[in-house]
């Protein structure tokens, strides 16, 4: 008597392993198809009990380019890709904010001037034409 399997064929994929995950930002997406990763975690000092924040830079594999600087990203781990490279981008989670303003809404008149900077007002103006 053979045996039917009744648990529905799902599409869900098969997690072969188990892959690190880590969670950090871009600080760098200068390269080709690499980005730097930075992940902070808080951990308690071994003498002083005092809470401290350490930071690691992971080099990620960005086949798409999809992820900017600033991005909050979940890298995942996978074979050595180069020589600094073991980690592949495994999603974006959130999106930085991109300020872009445009040249020309720039209005030059009404900008403030740096400290240190001169200016050329109407006092100045005065004593140059005398």
């Amino acid at each position: 008597m053979a045996t039917q399997d009744t648990t529905p064929n799902t599409a869900t994929p098969k997690k072969i392993g188990n892959k690190n995950e880590k969670i950090g930002q871009v600080v760098s997406a200068k390269m080709h198809k690499t980005i730097v990763v930075e992940v902070t975690r808080r951990v308690s000092h071994p003498v002083y009990k005092r809470t401290i924040t350490k930071r690691s830079k992971f080099y990620a594999h960005d086949e798409e380019r999809t992820a900017q600087i600033g991005d909050v990203v979940r890298i995942i781990e996978c074979r050595p890709l180069s020589k600094l490279k073991r980690w592949r981008l495994g999603e974006v989670i959130r999106k930085a904010v991109q300020v872009a303003v445009a040249p020309e809404a720039v209005d030059m008149d009404t900008t403030q001037p740096t400290s240190g900077s001169k200016s050329l007002s109407s006092k100045s103006l005065r004593r140059k034409s005398s």
